[in-house]
């Protein structure tokens, strides 16, 4: 019997020898791989001719999932690192702390998207609303270039309609302020309405009539202020007013470490896509201001954010 076997074995591969084909392995493999990739590109070439939307969404959700894998693997690290050496994020370097912001930011839509794909044949449902609603429900990664600049538009005109509202609301509560105080306050909410661009030194003038006490400290806002100003963070603005008001402060805290971060940064480090960046998360609108004007804005941003105690 084992001679048979024997036999066999030897007639196989004095078979495969004569046939020339290779012994490894893995070349069955590698053509099968080669074969698919092939058939891909084609199905790629006839969706793109004949389906062209749908080509362009195709594309954007499979670029969309490389770049979240990324994110979830740069993430991880920087946890990792954070446990090692034990400390908090806030004490992250600039850009690792941004990109646990915009993370966290993120997961806030992909993880109800996620849940409500769950039961069976519910992710029909979800990629139906997802194309319905992309602004909502997406994010970033997800959108297309187009998107991406009519989102950022519109999320800069709505943050620019609440931004007037605050300033109307700010000079209701002019009155209410101590009376050495008043005119400057006034002042200066009427310069901006105009249109005009205070100093730093004008605006770090008035940091005592934003204290804890005063009309306009954080703990003494009325609902309708605290939601306006709610409005310029990712912040849900209907919850109630003491979760609304939380949450801002914390907002408001991580922005000022992540300013003091991006001074030990140094603004020559930035690239003008992080510029612009960082100006838009700080409630900037850059689509007519050009680089050198994005960097003297942040520039006078970081210069008031350093006086903040």
């Amino acid at each position: 019997m084992y001679r048979h076997c024997k036999r066999a074995v030897y007639i196989h591969v004095q078979w495969i020898v004569k046939a020339d084909f290779p012994i490894s392995p893995y070349s069955t493999s590698a053509v099968r791989l080669g074969v698919l990739q092939k058939v891909n590109e084609k199905c790629e070439r006839f969706i793109q001719q004949r389906f062209p939307h749908f080509s362009i969404l195709y594309h954007t959700l499979r670029k969309g999932f490389r770049l979240l894998l990324e994110d979830v693997k740069q993430v991880g690290r920087i946890k990792r690192s954070m446990w090692s050496k034990e400390i908090h994020y806030r004490e992250l370097p600039y850009r690792e702390m941004k990109r646990l912001f915009l993370f966290r930011r993120d997961m806030v839509k992909a993880i109800p998207l996620l849940v409500i794909s769950l039961p069976p044949f519910a992710i029909g449902l979800v990629l139906v609303l997802m194309c319905l609603f992309p602004r909502q429900l997406l994010f970033r990664h997800f959108w297309t270039p187009q998107q991406q600049r009519k989102f950022q538009m519109i999320d800069c005109m709505k943050r620019s309609q609440c931004q007037a509202k605050i300033l109307d609301s700010l000079v209701l509560t002019v009155p209410h302020v101590s009376k050495a105080r008043q005119r400057t306050l006034l002042n200066l909410c009427s310069k901006v309405q105009d249109g005009k661009h205070p100093r730093v030194s004008e605006v770090h003038a008035l940091r005592d009539v934003f204290f804890t006490t005063s009309p306009l400290g954080m703990q003494c806002l009325k609902p309708r202020h605290l939601r306006l100003l709610g409005s310029q963070f990712p912040v849900i603005v209907w919850f109630p007013s003491f979760l609304v008001r939380r949450r801002i402060t914390t907002k408001a805290l991580d922005l000022l470490y992540l300013d003091r971060a991006l001074l030990c940064l140094g603004l020559d480090q930035l690239n003008e896509e992080e510029m612009r960046q960082a100006c838009d998360h700080r409630g900037l609108n850059t689509g007519q201001l050009t680089s050198s004007q994005c960097k003297e804005w942040l520039h006078q941003w970081l210069e008031l954010s350093a006086k903040v105690k």
